[in-house]
């Protein structure tokens, strides 16, 4: 199929244009990934468990963290969707689509855990009694399977998001590859049937609602992508859900009728999960009937938030700024180093017992030192690029002059 045409359903009311960017989705993606940062560094002082923690843990932090928990994954699915219809629209066929998407992901991923994961992972054993340096420890005892230290090896840690989204990219693309007219037929009836009355707002819940208490107390609540089925039952529909939206633009007239509506929803449901939050913080667990109202209330808040947020976009981010593309860019490469620039700052910075506003000021700036020396750096390193989660460099096109100069070149 040629690069320039968009592959539209039977039934779809409008094609998107694929040279039609979404500035506003941009802007979402960049500032939801910047939340992120500062959320994972706020974990360090915050009363639950995460990799590395001060000597005291801050309550106050409970209710703030406690309203970007439910959304701020979801939200990031939901984009990456979006994303996705663009991309796969911008390819033309599914084998293109995959061949990117498995070259954009799974390429920084395994570069990831080979060059950035391990020195989080050193950490990790160094808080159980690890006695050597980084470079013993990726030489000869990082490439390990099983417990060490006890630390499960091998590990993706934070790239776990990077494994998901291409594990639901190439099953899209099989889909695509399979019934490719059916699958996006299929999503526009959904798309079209979706807009009818206030179904976009109560129908999603009530399905995610329904698939995540469902499986509540059958499986256990732990990433991995083979395990994770509660996870898998919210992300996979909300990343369908934003390739949908790419390819049908009736459903943001939807969105804009319902975004005030939402939003009183999420605030409804925002109050119930600081609520239990505050009633069991920490590690203790509330009763099953709160968890699974903690759980309901989580994803009402979720649902809530991207069609607010979305609304957002579309109307007053929807525009371009000379920053929108390197903060585009960078978002990728700052994503797979912030987590263990947060961990190593954090693991030689405690011991000081720094002011909490000193200490969170410096792994907050830290991080993001860390962050801008490896895009800046990264970028400029045509090899390194894809390592990193960028698009090599594009040829310069030679000159007519430069092409018949050269034998075999018409």
């Amino acid at each position: 199929m040629p690069k320039d045409k968009v592959l539209t359903a039977p039934g779809a009311t409008i094609g998107i244009p694929q040279s039609q960017r979404h500035y506003g989705m941009d802007w979402l993606r960049i500032a939801a990934f910047g939340l992120l940062i500062v959320y994972h560094v706020a974990m360090v002082f915050a009363p639950w468990a995460w990799v590395i923690k001060t000597s005291h843990s801050y309550p106050q932090l409970i209710a703030p963290m406690a309203l970007l928990t439910p959304w701020r994954l979801p939200l990031l699915f939901a984009v990456s969707g979006y994303a996705s219809r663009k991309l796969f629209d911008r390819a033309g066929d599914a084998p293109a689509f995959a061949h990117s998407r498995a070259v954009r992901l799974l390429v920084p991923l395994a570069f990831g855990m080979a060059a950035v994961v391990p020195v989080e992972m050193w950490v990790r054993v160094l808080e159980t009694g690890y006695p050597h340096g980084y470079l013993r420890f990726w030489a000869v005892d990082y490439w390990r399977a099983g417990s060490f230290y006890g630390r499960e090896f091998p590990s993706w840690e934070h790239l776990w998001f990077v494994a998901y989204l291409a594990a639901y990219s190439l099953l899209l693309a099989g889909a695509l590859a399979w019934r490719g007219p059916a699958v996006l037929a299929g999503l526009a009836r959904i798309a079209d049937w979706l807009t009818r009355g206030w179904r976009l707002l109560w129908v999603p819940v009530a399905a995610l609602v329904t698939l995540r208490l469902g499986l509540l107390f059958v499986v256990p609540e732990r990433q991995g992508l083979v395990s994770d089925w509660g996870g898998h039952s919210q992300y996979l529909p909300l990343f369908l859900f934003g390739f949908a939206l790419a390819g049908a633009p009736q459903l943001w007239r939807a969105i804009a009728r319902m975004w005030k509506a939402a939003l009183g929803v999420t605030a409804v449901a925002g109050m119930v999960v600081v609520a239990i939050e505050v009633a069991f913080p920490g590690t203790a667990v509330p009763p099953h009937a709160l968890m699974a109202l903690d759980r309901a209330a989580r994803v009402t808040m979720a649902w809530g938030m991207i069609l607010a947020l979305f609304h957002v976009a579309e109307n007053w981010w929807n525009r371009d700024h000379p920053w929108r593309k390197p903060l585009a860019e960078a978002v990728f490469p700052f994503y797979i180093v912030h987590h263990p620039a947060i961990v190593l700052i954090a693991w030689y910075s405690l011991p000081l017992e720094l002011d909490p506003f000193a200490e969170f000021a410096l792994l907050l700036g830290g991080t993001i030192a860390i962050c801008l020396a490896v895009w800046a750096v990264g970028r400029r390193i045509g090899w390194l690029r894809p390592l990193i989660g960028l698009r090599p460099v594009a040829r310069r096109p030679r000159s007519a002059t430069e092409a018949a100069s050269i034998p075999g070149v018409p």
